[in-house]
């Protein structure tokens, strides 16, 4: 693997932790900038709302650039924004640097993702994405808690500083390692990328992703309610639950970025059936204290192995739209990741209690699964057509 991509990776790492890491500090913020707890809040929504938004509409702007000066130009504008947000004593000014700040990383994002697998062998995007998705993870585990720690020790500001500095190294790594190819607007066109798109694999790919995304953050979302109320642990063990998550979506996305270029057609339908069983095993038991510590980690490997697998795919399927592919896949991952805890806050609003998220996540595999079997069995009977066609016709 190119050291380029493991640099683009720590990219990703501090984006990742740039758009989790308000959940520690949402507090100190609005304290010192005199507005309410849900005000602060919004900043963490605006953030997911312009990483959905601005995906596709980034990888478009894109287009008319070369690789290596669209990932400079979001990265440098994330950067910088994160430099105003930690200099700012104005909220609207904070609010409206979040919002470029996600348009920048979902930017950056979906054209990482697709020069990270330019750098590889045309059979390892899968382990390219992988590296990439491992970096949202990593956030997870290590990036959001040091925020908090940083924002505890020196004040909020400290955290925006940080995420700063962490995406300089990546700057030097593009100017260096990411070639100054012609813009991908220039080889395949717009509306070239745009036809493209539409193939129904490709369709079908993004479907499952924005499923078993959102599957997973309604779950996540939720997991420290679930725990310290339904499975009995207390607040201290949190921040180690949802490492332990996180752990489990680093191994994840590290084993099956491995699998998912020589297997990944068996990792998806057997991966899928497991996170199924899993999230209705984990709704069964969850009173369990022994068996939920352990599907915490199994279901957060589970869920990221085949999330990121369904990611890598979208790139293979999408080798006519070389770049808004990554637009897309980036896309689908961050709907699920807005959809899925509205559904699982809809499921406890309505009374369902803290399980419910749960028992949401296990339909919104069976329904990836579902959709998955019908358009493997669609895609079979039009193959099996094709091949009878030459006999009937003679």
């Amino acid at each position: 693997m190119p050291f380029a991509v493991y640099l683009l990776g720590l990219a990703v790492f501090a984006q990742g932790t740039s758009e989790f890491m308000l959940s520690g500090l949402v507090p100190d913020i609005a304290q010192e900038m005199q507005v309410s707890i849900p005000a602060a809040g919004s900043l963490t929504s605006a953030f997911a709302v312009g990483m959905v938004v601005g995906a596709p509409l980034m990888a478009v702007l894109g287009l008319r650039w070369s690789r290596r000066r669209a990932l400079l130009v979001f990265l440098c504008t994330f950067l910088l924004v994160h430099v105003v947000g930690a200099v700012t004593t104005s909220f609207a000014v904070l609010l409206a640097a979040r919002v470029v700040g996600a348009f920048a990383n979902a930017g950056f994002l979906a054209v990482a993702l697709v020069t990270a697998a330019g750098l590889v062998g045309p059979d390892a995007k899968g382990r390219a994405t992988s590296t990439l998705l491992g970096g949202i993870t990593l956030a997870c585990v290590i990036g959001v808690p040091a925020g908090a720690w940083l924002g505890q020790l020196w004040g909020w500001r400290a955290a925006f500083w940080a995420v700063a500095l962490l995406s300089v190294p990546a700057v030097f790594a593009i100017l260096h390692a990411v070639p100054a190819a012609a813009p991908d607007s220039v080889r395949v066109g717009v509306r070239g990328e745009l036809r493209a798109l539409r193939g129904p694999r490709l369709l079908v790919t993004l479907l499952l992703g924005a499923l078993v995304n959102g599957a997973t953050f309604c779950t996540f979302t939720y997991l420290a309610p679930l725990l310290t109320t339904v499975t009995g642990f207390g607040t201290g063990w949190v921040p180690a639950l949802l490492a332990l998550f996180g752990l489990g979506a680093f191994t994840g996305v590290t084993v099956g970025g491995r699998v998912a270029d020589v297997r990944p057609d068996q990792l998806l339908s057997a991966g899928g059936v497991l996170l199924l069983a899993g999230w209705a095993a984990f709704a069964l038991s969850a009173g369990n204290p022994v068996v939920a510590l352990v599907l915490v980690f199994v279901q957060g490997a589970l869920s990221f192995a085949v999330g990121s697998t369904l990611i890598s795919q979208a790139l293979y399927a999408a080798t006519g739209a070389p770049a808004l592919a990554g637009g897309f896949a980036t896309a689908s991952f961050n709907v699920g990741a807005a959809v899925g805890p509205w559904f699982g806050g809809a499921a406890i609003g309505a009374g369902f209690g803290y399980r419910s998220p749960l028992w949401v996540s296990t339909l919104l595999v069976a329904l990836a699964l579902a959709v998955g079997a019908l358009a493997h069995a669609v895609r079979h009977g039009v193959a099996n057509r094709r091949k009878e066609l030459p006999a009937n016709v003679s």
